[in-house]
């Protein structure tokens, strides 16, 4: 029996897995037929498990992990349970829709699940954490070589936008940008997870930046390069802002490693960041954020400079129809069908999202929809949080900062750009809200002979 159990488990872990690293590579999973592929494998997954259970082949430690993420799951289905009714009762613009957006809904429950009841122990979660940086990983390499060599081409064909940018196997390069945020945040906790217990020295620390760990701060070089390529405006400025205001907090919690944490995270910010991402295009990124127009530049009456972006005017008319239906939302990924009456002549492109996350929820799903999405998050961030403030465990703490960087990143990022909408950014993001429940919950077996103070190291 324990042989079953252990070929079942590894068998949907490692499907779990693979899962994750497809994720991206089908244009973001944002075409019909790549959200129809996820669900299967969502799918398949969740039938083997829910087999798994009802055989009792899951250990205690997947119904503990289950048990601290059970609110978070609560919510999540309750914001479908809304979708459903919206669905069935007659209250979306656009009912295929909406009944897409709640078959991905469930599918983001089930994965959400998955992810916290298999990767419960601490081999799993550092596995789980190391896929999502080898993907990102894969995801910079191709997205630079294709920008730096000129070849430009997407992962089944040539790029038809987003010409001299990199965009992975994304068609946006915000999108990009999203993912490589939530990649880099869990690359820098594993990289912080895994450091010991020792007192701080010079040659631990070289050791930590140049020795076995090198090949993870490669990884991090490179997924930083590829996010300057992007060009992506909000993309670098979350991933630089929840650096620094996670890496400060983390600082200040613990103090009995401030020195050794402080240089980590300098060294992060100052070779990948300054000097490393400076031969790849930060002068570029700065001139577009500094040339950035909201509005037209008016002199006398006549218009010398038309405004650089269109999203403030999508803000602007969005907000009208977020009115309209403020409780019960226009429908679940109705936003395209809703926002046309609205628009007037400034509005120079087609919009099929809104470009805000927040203000699409909101339209979309209306504020009975959105609190239960709202509370998930909140309560993610909280999980994150309190594994970051454990002293007593390197480990936990590191995970809880690449949870609390990546999703506060995120949070940041989508005040601009519409990420969540996007399957491939949207699964992973509730991949690690799971890993923010798992940074404290997660099993580890203690070694016999450690003493007190180091067996959770």
């Amino acid at each position: 029996m324990p042989h079953t159990s252990s070929l079942l488990e590894r068998f949907l872990v490692g499907g779990l897995l693979l899962l994750l690293l497809w994720l991206p590579l089908p244009l973001g999973s944002n075409r019909d037929w790549a959200i129809g592929l996820l669900l299967i494998a969502i799918g398949v997954l969740a039938s083997g498990w829910a087999f798994a259970q009802w055989r009792g082949l899951l250990g205690r430690n997947s119904r503990n992990t289950l048990q601290a993420a059970r609110p978070m799951l609560l919510l999540l289905l309750a914001a479908q349970l809304w979708v459903a009714v919206q669905w069935l009762g007659g209250l979306s613009a656009n009912n295929g829709a909406t009944f897409q957006s709640l078959l991905l809904g469930l599918g983001y429950c089930l994965l959400f699940m998955l992810s916290v009841s298999l990767c419960n122990t601490r081999k799993r979660l550092t596995l789980l954490l190391a896929t999502l940086v080898v993907s990102g990983t894969l995801q910079a390499f191709w997205g630079s070589f294709m920008t730096l060599s000129g070849t430009e081409w997407l992962l089944v064909g040539p790029k038809t936008t987003g010409t001299g940018v990199a965009t992975g196997t994304f068609v946006n390069r915000n999108h990009l940008a999203g993912y490589l945020e939530i990649t880099l945040a869990c690359g820098i906790g594993l990289l912080l997870a895994l450091r010991d217990g020792r007192p701080f020295n010079w040659v631990n620390l070289l050791e930590l930046l140049l020795g076995p760990k090198a090949r993870l701060r490669l990884a991090l070089v490179v997924m930083v390069i590829a996010l300057v390529l992007t060009r992506s405006r909000t993309g670098n400025t979350a991933f630089f802002i929840s650096l620094l205001f996670t890496g400060g907090l983390f600082v200040l919690i613990e103090k009995q490693h401030r020195l050794r944490n402080s240089l980590i995270l300098g060294s992060i910010i100052l070779i990948d960041v300054l000097i490393i991402s400076q031969y790849f295009g930060l002068e570029q990124l700065k001139d577009r954020l500094v040339n950035t127009r909201l509005t037209d530049q008016v002199v006398d009456g006549v218009v010398i400079a038309k405004a650089t972006e269109d999203r403030p005017d999508v803000f602007a008319y969005g907000y009208p129809l977020l009115l309209e239906r403020p409780l019960t939302g226009q429908g679940a990924g109705s936003f395209e069908a809703a926002f046309p009456k609205y628009p007037g002549a400034d509005i120079r492109a087609h919009f099929d999202h809104a470009h805000n996350d927040y203000l699409e929820f909101g339209i979309d799903y209306g504020l009975l929809g959105s609190l239960p999405l709202a509370a998930f998050v909140l309560l993610a961030l909280w999980h994150a949080l309190r594994a970051l403030r454990q002293r007593q465990s390197v480990y936990r703490s590191g995970v809880g900062f690449g949870a609390v960087m990546g999703i506060t990143a995120l949070l940041i990022h989508s005040g601009t750009d519409f990420n969540l909408q996007i399957p491939a950014n949207a699964a992973t993001f509730i991949v690690l809200c799971a890993i923010a429940v798992l940074a404290g919950s997660h099993r580890h077996a203690h070694k016999r002979h450690a003493s007190p103070a180091l067996q959770d190291e």
